[in-house]
């Protein structure tokens, strides 16, 4: 996959079928528009383009400007490249771009920069200034400047319309199970095993410390889960912890922290995926040590029956 990060690195070229959207999370509804995309791509012969945004349009159109993503830049490439895109066009989402109208986003960059044969869009998508562009305008363009447009349903997911929306309420509420139901994968993580305070050793639970490849990334709600791990393109199990140890901290940063079932290997600065698997409690203070160890001692009875299960 080619990716561009700039209008002006790409070949204008009238055979183009393109599709936009900020695509966080690349969950099944993205998939479906790109599926057409690329159905069309290969029946007409056409190149095929993905135009997204970096940082998330809400940082630059909202107060909340501390929206945390499903998928990071990187991550949303990987994922775009394995499903088949061709060509990824991230634009720097800024306050002058976001100023244009939709009518001159539709002229300036799809018409006059890149070049269009068809685009395939969501049915419900906006863009522009004051979500001025939308399907209706697209057409009414399209018509003048001989590109055709198709829109694409919505996806369900037992009844419900798939959104990133819902899938990053669901991880802040620790609602694993719906999250990943929607994202149509578990949701992960990539980081580096950093030194920690060597607690969990005491404790009889060595874990790996992870700082985040990206702090844009969105962790899920604090608590417990059972995790596949992967080091080295080698997959292990165990369990996750991310807070704030409350049993032994009143305050402090967050600290996301595996254990590896039956793994002792020293991995410091060594880059790890965190795919996870089931939510198994919330976090929690605990009296003593020895209860927390107790608590650990159930939490990893549970994470084993967890991946037997899935492996049976």
């Amino acid at each position: 996959m080619q990716v561009f990060n700039s209008i002006k690195d790409l070949t204008k070229n009238k055979n183009t079928i393109l599709t936009l959207g900020t695509f966080d999370g690349i969950h099944p509804g993205h998939l479906k528009i790109i599926d057409k995309l690329l159905n069309s791509s290969r029946e007409k012969g056409y190149r095929n383009l993905v135009i997204t945004f970096y940082p998330h349009p809400r940082t630059i159109l909202s107060a909340d400007n501390k929206v945390k993503l499903l998928t990071t830049k990187e991550e949303k490439n990987i994922l775009l490249e394995k499903h088949g895109v061709q060509n990824l066009l991230t634009i720097n989402f800024n306050k002058e771009f976001a100023a244009l109208s939709g009518e001159e986003f539709i002229y300036d960059y799809l018409v006059n920069g890149i070049g269009i044969s068809e685009i395939v869009i969501g049915h419900d998508h906006h863009f522009g200034k004051g979500r001025s562009g939308n399907i209706d305008l697209l057409k009414k363009i399209g018509e003048k400047e001989n590109f055709s447009v198709t829109s694409v349903d919505a996806f369900y997911i037992n009844g419900e319309i798939v959104s990133s929306t819902k899938i990053r309420n669901a991880l802040n509420e620790g609602n694993l199970s719906r999250a990943n139901a929607l994202l149509g994968r578990n949701y992960s993580f990539s980081g580096t095993v950093i030194g920690g305070d060597k607690r969990g050793r005491e404790l009889g639970y060595p874990t790996a410390n992870i700082k985040l490849s990206s702090q844009d990334k969105l962790l899920p709600a604090f608590g417990v889960y059972a995790v596949k791990i992967i080091l080295e393109k080698e997959n292990y199990t165990g369990l996750l912890s991310i807070g704030k140890r409350p049993t032994f901290y009143n305050e402090g940063d967050v600290v996301t922290e595996v254990y590896i079932f039956n793994f002792s290997r020293e991995i410091y600065g060594e880059d790890v995926t965190i795919e996870l698997v089931e939510r198994l409690r919330g976090e929690e203070k605990f009296n003593s040590a020895n209860e927390l160890i107790d608590q650990m001692n159930k939490d990893k009875a549970n994470g084993l029956k967890i991946f037997n299960k899935l492996n049976n």
